[in-house]
């Protein structure tokens, strides 16, 4: 498979496992804190730091976005370090011990959440 299809299949993956794991957490939210409409969830997200953990999912698909829309092409390197970093956050190295903990949880508690996990595994890391 092509370096380029690959990473956009990663990012896909990535797309999914964070709208999972978003809702798992919007879920236990809202079963301590009441239901929150669109626009009050939006606000938690991005200002409670119980949420930040998942940050580094949405700012890696945005990096993957921005490598996509450049309009001289993308350079092998670019796709390499890309991947690279995908490959690091779906092994949990590099986060601190809260983010491996909330990661962790949520492939625990949600069959969709750790199926497409041991996609993307096995998509940048080889299988487990």
């Amino acid at each position: 498979m092509e370096k380029k299809e690959r990473l956009k299949q990663c990012r896909d993956l990535l797309l999914k496992l964070h709208k999972t794991m978003l809702d798992l957490e919007r879920g236990l939210y809202e079963g301590i804190h009441g239901q929150q409409t669109a626009g009050q969830f939006l606000n938690i997200l991005l200002e409670n730091d119980d949420f930040a953990w998942l940050r580094r999912f949405s700012l890696l698909i945005v990096e993957i976005d921005e490598l996509f829309d450049q309009k001289d092409g993308i350079r092998e390197e670019d796709l390499d370090a890309a991947q690279a970093k995908v490959a690091e956050l779906v092994s949990m190295e590099g986060g601190d011990d809260y983010f491996v903990d909330k990661y962790k949880y949520a492939l625990q508690h949600s069959v969709e959440a750790a199926s497409l996990q041991s996609e993307l595994r096995s998509l940048v890391v080889g299988p487990a």
